[in-house]
């Protein structure tokens, strides 16, 4: 049964950049001139809302072919058959949900299966995350994998994701303290890897240590590149310190790698930083959840990178270079049209699913919102 709450059909003309036309793209780059994909297939995008009447959803996980884990900032975690829409509330958590903070990611790891969420939380008047993990959907008697992590009501990080080498990985924001996210020793402003159990694995970084890179001011969306299983992450560009503002980044993530918060921003060509491969300039897209499309219902667009974007209110698609290090092209999909949107991920069944971010208190709530969409294709 397919929910149409909502049911839009657009046409996007679409293709693929063979070699020739990437040596023209390189061409028209170097006169200035950023040219699309070449043309070659008409393609009929349908988006749905699957559910509506949610309360700041952050993140969802699949747990099988039609059921994800669905946490919303307030505290709650439900399971959600994308079939039906039907929403079945698993718990509500105790969750400081203070500005950007609260109950945030969720990743999910047979058998169980066992649920790894990422929790804002109150401790002698300050704000703290933490990572939990339940060995079911009982959510009963969890296991604090980490714990003590800087947390703020902005620059509060929260992706939580399983990597292709079984590895869970946890981005953190800079809790507001710019000057965290160039220390090694604190947790603020980086990403984290650990095993499954909590332990730090031995061929990390920095022995010992559960960074995984840093110099993050806050990393929001994390994805694994299919081939290659390179990390990639979306990352929040300053809004106002230092006087600077925009500059939001896709990075390509080097274990041990420095990406320069605070000492640079975007692009800037320093020794010992990492640059992003792609950024805003003096656009602010506020990049948040991202997801590599497998190409499953539309091969055209197989290896690309989405990204949900909360200011930008869009759908950013991303074509990577053959390499990997580089953008051929992107663009902005549905602009405005369905506001801020908060996570993207590809269900099993070869669909995009998109959370809004309406209700955070910086969006304007429409009737029904927040929603989870499916984006499918057709032709």
């Amino acid at each position: 049964m397919r929910i149409n709450t909502i049911s839009r059909r657009l046409f996007l003309k679409v293709g693929i950049l063979g070699a020739s036309g990437v040596a023209a793209y390189l061409l028209l780059r170097r006169w200035g001139i950023n040219p699309p994909p070449r043309v070659d297939e008409a393609v009929r995008i349908s988006v749905e809302t699957v559910a509506a009447g949610l309360v700041v959803p952050w993140s969802m996980a699949f747990i099988s072919g039609g059921e994800a884990v669905l946490t919303e900032r307030v505290g709650r975690v439900s399971l959600l058959d994308v079939d039906t829409g039907r929403l079945t509330l698993l718990g509500e958590l105790e969750t400081a949900a203070v500005g950007e903070g609260g109950l945030l990611g969720v990743a999910v790891h047979p058998p169980g299966p066992r649920l790894y969420l990422y929790q804002t939380y109150r401790s002698e008047g300050r704000l703290l995350n933490r990572v939990v993990m339940y060995d079911s959907l009982e959510l009963r008697d969890p296991l604090i994998l980490v714990d003590g992590i800087p947390g703020a009501a902005v620059h509060d990080g929260g992706r939580v994701k399983i990597g292709p080498d079984a590895r869970l990985y946890v981005s953190t924001g800079d809790a507001a303290q710019p000057w965290l996210a160039q220390s090694i020793a604190s947790l603020a402003g980086k990403i984290l890897r650990l095993r499954l159990d909590g332990r730090v694995p031995g061929d990390n970084p920095f022995p010992g240590s559960p960074v995984f890179s840093y110099g993050h001011r806050n990393v929001q969306g994390l994805a694994w590149r299919p081939g290659d299983n390179t990390l990639y992450a979306t990352e929040h560009g300053p809004s106002g310190e230092m006087g600077l503002w925009a500059h939001d980044e896709i990075n390509r993530i080097t274990p041990g790698g420095n990406y320069g918060w605070p000492e640079v921003v975007g692009v800037g060509g320093r020794a010992g930083f990492i640059d992003p491969i792609l950024e805003s300039g003096d656009e602010t897209w506020a990049p948040s959840g991202c997801s590599f499309y497998s190409g499953r219902n539309h091969d055209a667009w197989a290896g690309n990178l989405f990204f949900a974007a909360l200011r930008g209110e869009h759908l950013h698609r991303v074509v990577l270079a053959e390499d990997g290090g580089s953008v051929v092209y992107h663009e902005m999909l549905f602009k405005g049209v369905y506001g801020r949107l908060r996570d993207v991920v590809e269900g099993p069944d070869g669909n995009l699913y998109i959370l809004t971010s309406n209700r955070d208190g910086r969006g304007l709530p429409r009737e029904g919102d927040d929603r989870v969409l499916r984006l499918s294709w057709s032709r």
